[in-house]
């Protein structure tokens, strides 16, 4: 006899998800469906009818956590979508600034397992080693980008401005502080992970990859690839999938999977799978992205422009930014006619990871609670965008949810 234990709302991300797992009789999870429960927020919405200028302001509000890749993506469907060639100095600015951002970004998710994964009497050091890390990576992205939340200075055409060779020097001397404790702080995490007993097969799949780049640098995405379907088709239960608020990306058919583990199993040969394997793949990681943004800042000529004028009108072409950001892929998509913005698309990373959240907690004991979650991932919320609903009866209209 099949038992429904259903979690809502879970913790551990902006917004509200759910969780329902089914169980067998000895306690075995045989199904789980995680989705997000966020209301509608209508931020790809708002930025219709506008200058393609206000996209990048309100769309990095789409996330609290990752709101360095977010504009960042932003920025560059605009820029695509304008015709826009950015200055050499400004893709090094916004290389720096998206490295940066992945060190800290992937500090605070330690913290957020750290409760998992952190023996109690360690928990102080790892607390105090990710404040450390933060503490120096928000400064570079604080110095260029204006402020870590809502980064003021990424703009349309390039950034605000460029740095001074005295912020330059600065920048270089605090990340090469940085390097040794970041080690440091790295093989802490990774030494909690491998030893907090999690099983080695929690979380495996073996979906496709999403990845473009190691770190910073690929804008590339092909439409023809690309699909979606709503959550009351993808999942086996209508019901369950109607309390779903986002739609179910799909490449070439498939789900696919993205994030830590997904990049750096295409770009660095790392081969390990499941839950342990994306903490240590986000922990390694964090080596390659202080790489990428002390090379960006050693490079970097501040004497250089670092945005252009540009034709505000557009090219009516779909613009695209694609970001690596640290949870996965996020795609915007953009088009501007006549100096307004007709189209706008937001794909975030942690949707093209919900669909594996199901097959990730299959064959395990329900007992281990909420972290069967293959990816303790905080952005869910992000997923969620538009909903249109009948006036009357309040059913989702199957029709116009995607195209809308």
């Amino acid at each position: 006899m099949k038992d429904r234990v259903v979690i809502s709302p879970t913790t551990r991300q902006e917004g509200h998800a759910e969780l329902v797992m089914e169980v067998d009789d000895e306690g075995i999870v045989t199904k789980g469906m995680y989705f997000s429960i966020t209301p509608v927020r209508g931020l790809e919405k708002m930025v219709l009818n506008k200058a393609p200028e206000t996209a990048p302001v309100l769309c990095q509000r789409i996330c609290g956590v990752c709101p360095i890749p977010h504009t960042l993506a932003s920025a560059e469907a605009m820029d695509m979508a304008l015709g826009i060639e950015i200055p050499k100095a400004a893709k090094l600015l916004r290389k720096a600034v998206a490295a940066a951002h992945g060190i800290n970004s992937a500090a605070i998710h330690h913290f957020l397992v750290a409760p998992d994964v952190v023996p109690e009497d360690k928990f102080v050091d790892a607390v105090n080693s990710v404040s450390e890390v933060r503490k120096h990576v928000q400064y570079v992205v604080d110095m260029i980008a204006g402020e870590g939340i809502h980064p003021s200075d990424v703009r349309v055409g390039g950034m605000a401005r460029n740095i001074t060779p005295f912020t330059k020097e600065r920048l270089i001397e605090r990340m090469t502080a940085l390097k040794p404790k970041l080690e440091a702080h790295v093989e802490f995490i990774k030494n909690c992970v491998l030893e907090a007993g999690l099983p080695a097969d929690l979380g495996v799949v073996n979906q496709p990859l999403m990845a473009v780049d190691a770190t910073y640098g690929s804008n590339e995405f092909d439409m023809s690839k690309f699909s979606e379907v709503l959550p009351e088709a993808w999942y086996d239960d209508p019901e369950i999938g109607k309390r779903g608020c986002s739609v179910i990306p799909l490449w070439e058919g498939q789900n696919v999977e993205t994030g830590p583990r997904a990049r750096m199993e295409k770009f660095a040969g790392f081969k390990d799978k499941g839950v342990v394997a994306q903490h240590v793949a986000r922990a390694d990681e964090m080596i390659k992205n202080y790489n990428a943004c002390l090379e960006a800042l050693d490079a970097i000529d501040p004497a250089a422009p670092a945005n252009v004028s540009y034709d505000k009108r557009g090219t009516g072409e779909l613009g695209f930014g694609v970001i690596e950001g640290p949870r996965g892929t996020d795609v915007h998509m953009a088009k501007v006619v006549e100096g307004k913005t007709q189209f706008y698309s937001a794909i975030v990373p942690t949707t093209w990871n919900i669909p594996t959240m199901g097959p990730a907690t299959e064959g395990f004991h329900h007992d281990f609670g909420p972290h069967v979650i293959r990816a303790y991932d905080p952005c869910l919320s992000c997923a969620t965008h538009v909903m249109v609903v009948d006036d009357e009866d309040k059913s989702i209209l199957k029709n116009e949810m995607v195209r809308i």
